[in-house]
């Protein structure tokens, strides 16, 4: 006969399998979101940088929002900014920290937040296959 603690030991373990099972196969840095909170008309940092430290001037890096068409917020391709595919919302109020990039920093800033900017970001560096989230949160 199975008593109420050995019930909740058991439920307890159960979920455990399911939490790893459900975690197989994903990158660490895709379960971690940073939280950035921002007023309308500010400027803001979107930190995102690899580590250990390379040069990624010579790589593809982007930004992107998952849950907008087109996705892309800030590309890096072939030694240049490549903004053909950039989202329109975004136009001329993204940049990165171009001097940064052999340091493995691939930050972006937005300028002018807006409301509409409100969302989950995600920077993705395709050579080393990570990705990583931030929240930007715009205030009222």
């Amino acid at each position: 006969m199975i008593h109420n603690r050995d019930g909740f030991v058991f439920g307890l373990f159960i979920s455990l399998i399911l939490l790893i099972h459900l975690n197989e196969g994903q990158s660490q840095e895709s379960d971690l979101t940073q939280t950035i909170i921002s007023m309308p008309g500010d400027d803001v940092v979107l930190p995102c940088h690899v580590d250990p430290p390379q040069d990624l001037s010579q790589f593809t890096v982007e930004w992107g929002r998952p849950d907008l068409k087109p996705r892309f917020v800030h590309v890096w391709h072939n030694q240049k900014e490549y903004l053909a595919d950039q989202n329109k919302v975004f136009k001329g109020r993204t940049s990165l920290f171009n001097d940064k990039l052999k340091d493995g920093n691939f930050s972006l800033k937005l300028s002018d937040v807006r409301h509409s900017d409100n969302g989950r970001y995600r920077c993705y560096n395709p050579k080393e296959k990570t990705e990583y989230f931030i929240q930007l949160l715009v205030g009222e």
